[in-house]
């Protein structure tokens, strides 16, 4: 009889061994986010307007979820199941529990992402890098650039709204809506144009912002050299005031839209367009780019001289020389001419 009762007790010791293994498999081990998870992995997306089974694949097939059944389980139970999920970019810890998992993707904080603006060219390619980053195509994005009402309100047009952008690094949630970044874009140009008496020096060389931005654009695409496009800013602003043909060759190649040119010939100086500044006098319509703070503050700090031409050296160094006369000019180009031979490249 004793030998007896010791069986059962064993056995009820071991069926408890067991559940308690279940259980602590269950809900400590599979209730828990794995460790070992990539950085991709551990980032979870929800498109808007995405469907519950559309989470739950997600969370299976980037390993976070183990028990399934008990994730839908405590989802119906934490009323977090919807027909149409909270949607954003979730970073979710390691050891994180189920609870606390779908705690983070209810109304958890989201995971920002840095958007990254750069000189790029036209609208569209603005939409094409910001969709890089955030939720809308960019399609999407450059629909709304163009819609009536916004350009009405914001008070660019298709030409100029590329002024509107200033190259920098900003902080994003992954779902925003074209609008939500448009609005934040309008903030930061505001925010630029308030700081360092940037308004005041544009007034003050008789400018507004956007042509501030064009003039800018030019020395974008004419020099690499941070340190001297104070210098050929005011080059350009001594040709504006006397009434000179800007002649930018990165105009014509605008123009022309023929962007892979190595150099600029005939075809592209006499190719009929506003943006063409050997045809046509003053600035073009608007920036032939997105312009660098740098090349903006390049213009609104420009050199007082009385340069009004300037030649690339040749000699690799990426500088120009400058000159206050056609003779002048017409020596540093020979200058360029020969250092080209020199360096085998004519």
């Amino acid at each position: 009889m004793k030998n007896r009762l010791l069986v059962i007790i064993g056995a009820l010791f071991l069926v408890g061994m067991v559940s308690a293994l279940y259980l602590y498999q269950r809900f400590i081990v599979h209730a828990s986010v794995p460790g070992g998870l990539t950085e991709d992995n551990r980032v979870i997306i929800v498109p808007t307007g995405a469907s519950f089974e559309h989470v739950v694949d997600s969370l299976l097939i980037k390993g976070i979820v183990k028990d399934e059944l008990l994730f839908r389980q405590l989802s119906e139970r934490m009323n977090y199941k919807r027909d149409k999920m909270r949607s954003g970019r979730f970073e979710i810890d390691e050891g994180m529990r189920m609870h606390e998992l779908i705690r983070h993707l209810r109304g958890g904080k989201q995971a920002p992402v840095d958007v990254v603006l750069t000189n790029e060219r036209l609208l569209e390619n603005v939409a094409a890098k910001v969709a890089r980053f955030i939720e809308p195509d960019s399609t999407e994005l450059i629909e709304y650039f163009l819609t009536d009402p916004f350009i009405q309100e914001s008070g660019y047009d298709q030409e100029t709204l590329i002024s509107l952008f200033i190259p920098n690094t900003y902080e994003f949630f992954w779902n925003t809506s074209p609008k939500g970044f448009m609005e934040r874009m309008i903030v930061e140009h505001n925010r630029f144009w308030s700081s360092d008496n940037r308004r005041k020096k544009a007034e003050q060389k008789g400018l507004n912002e956007t042509e501030v931005y064009t003039l800018a654009s030019i020395i974008e695409k004419e020099t690499l050299r941070t340190d001297e496009k104070k210098r050929m800013a005011g080059v350009y602003l001594n040709r504006l005031d006397e009434g000179i043909l800007l002649q930018a060759d990165p105009h014509s190649v605008f123009a022309t839209r023929d962007f892979n040119t190595k150099r600029v010939t005939n075809y592209h100086t006499t190719f009929d367009s506003p943006y063409n500044t050997y045809m046509y006098p003053g600035l073009p319509p608007g920036p032939i780019a997105m312009s660098s703070i740098s090349s903006i503050d390049g213009v609104l700090n420009a050199e007082d001289h009385n340069y009004i031409f300037f030649c690339a050296k040749g000699d690799g160094s990426g500088y120009h020389n400058f000159a206050r006369t056609l003779a002048q000019h017409n020596r540093n180009a020979s200058i360029y001419r020969e250092n080209l031979r020199k360096r085998g490249l004519r």
